[in-house]
């Protein structure tokens, strides 16, 4: 099909009814504009959730391929980020399903635990020096480190991350509270072997 956006890229915002409405009908210069648009919040959610950079670029690969096959199914009564959002939430499941890659190895550990764990998630996530997802969430089952990913790193509200993943607010809720506990033992675990190995260093010296 030829493109129709003329110069319209220029001055379309982000996920543009009209662009997306182009990518229906099978515009592929629409197409790259929504491409430009996401890939890097596809990518982002892909490497948090596989843990490592090649794993993620097969899963942006993988999910953008989906898009563009199925983007005449979506329908503009829907908001389009909900259902970008559960492409690629799909996909990364499917790729865990199909490829068990072994879990990143931690650069950067927080060296104290605060009194709440939410923020220290939200620093964590956020934190892009880190360079890599945290090996504490990469070691979460599938279900919980999806709605930590989606809740912290995408900041989504409950009944944004529900949708998505078409479950109740309330399981999104419990799914969150069982990871903010798995989560905060396993750092206070790390802040105390790090207190006594340091201890035992010392005691050597």
């Amino acid at each position: 099909m030829s493109s129709n956006m003329g110069g319209l890229g220029m001055v379309l915002h982000e996920n543009d009814p009209a662009v997306i409405e182009a990518c229906r009908q099978g515009d592929h210069d629409a197409f790259a504009l929504l491409f430009e648009a996401n890939r890097d919040k596809v990518y982002s959610i892909a490497l948090r959730f596989s843990g490592n950079e090649a794993s993620a670029m097969d899963i942006a690969q993988e999910a953008f391929i989906k898009l563009l096959a199925h983007i005449k199914d979506f329908r503009s009564e829907a908001r389009f980020d909900t259902w970008l959002y559960r492409l690629v939430v799909n996909t990364c499941l499917d790729h865990r399903r199909r490829r068990r890659n072994l879990l990143p190895i931690l650069e950067d550990l927080v060296d104290s635990v605060r009194p709440s764990t939410e923020t220290v998630l939200t620093d964590l996530l956020r934190d892009e020096a880190q360079g890599q997802v945290q090996e504490a969430v990469a070691r979460l089952s599938p279900e919980h480190r999806m709605v930590v990913v989606l809740r912290y790193t995408e900041g989504l509200s409950y009944e944004e991350i529900a949708e998505i993943l078409r479950c109740s607010r309330g399981t999104v809720a419990s799914r969150l509270n069982r990871a903010h506990k798995i989560l905060a033992r396993r750092l206070v675990k790390f802040r105390n072997s790090g207190s006594q190995n340091s201890g035992g260093n010392r005691g050597r010296v």
